[in-house]
């Protein structure tokens, strides 16, 4: 293997074992065993366990903070735009489960407050801006958009973390349903709700 390959390797191993384990219950004995490498090789490449975690972490940050702000960069309506980012949020947990598992549970000594509260506040922001456009072009007060925003952020968040155990249903379902009660309020819910960026 190339260096980078080794790399990625142990990346991926590592992935997987603090996922299931934790930073504090795996061991650098553990990843070493699991890559076929002796642990020198783990130092070279990262310094120490803790080196290895902070990769991973910020690897996942990066990806699911990437594809959230694709998902609100590009041209839509407010609606569908609460939809991409929904399913952004919904088709990372699917496609990289180890990664949410390790950003929702452990913070690295570089973001004590936690890998995950961070992405959300960066999210957030941006959520914070196109809620505020939408109020004042509606008359309705900019200055809410921030609360607003924390409050959208945080239900998509937490129906995330539901969402990666039971997986059911499916993401688009739980994205419409989430949309629905983000945009029509419990008095406005449809019965049977359909994701407008199909059409």
């Amino acid at each position: 293997m190339t260096g980078q390959q080794r790399k990625s390797q142990l990346i991926g191993i590592g992935r997987a074992l603090f996922a299931a384990r934790g930073l504090d219950g795996t061991t650098i004995e553990e990843i070493a065993a699991a890559a076929g490498v002796s642990k020198p090789v783990i130092y070279e490449h990262f310094g120490s366990k803790e080196g290895l975690y902070r990769q991973v972490v910020e690897t996942e940050f990066r990806i699911l903070l990437d594809s959230i702000t694709e998902a609100l960069s590009t041209e839509a309506k407010p609606r569908v735009l609460v939809e991409r980012a929904a399913l952004a949020l919904l088709g990372y947990i699917e496609d990289r489960t180890d990664g949410f598992r390790i950003l929702m549970r452990d913070a690295p000594p570089s973001q004590p407050e936690g890998a995950f509260s961070t992405l959300l506040s960066h999210v957030t922001a941006r959520v914070e801006h196109l809620l505020s456009d939408e109020f004042a072009r509606r008359g309705f007060s900019a200055a809410d958009g921030a609360m607003y925003a924390q409050m959208l952020v945080g239900m998509v968040a937490m129906t995330g973390q539901w969402w990666l155990d039971s997986r059911q249903p499916d993401k688009r379902a739980v994205a419409a349903h989430l949309v629905n009660l983000a945009w029509n309020g419990l008095t406005g819910l449809q019965k049977e709700p359909e994701l407008r960026s199909d059409s």
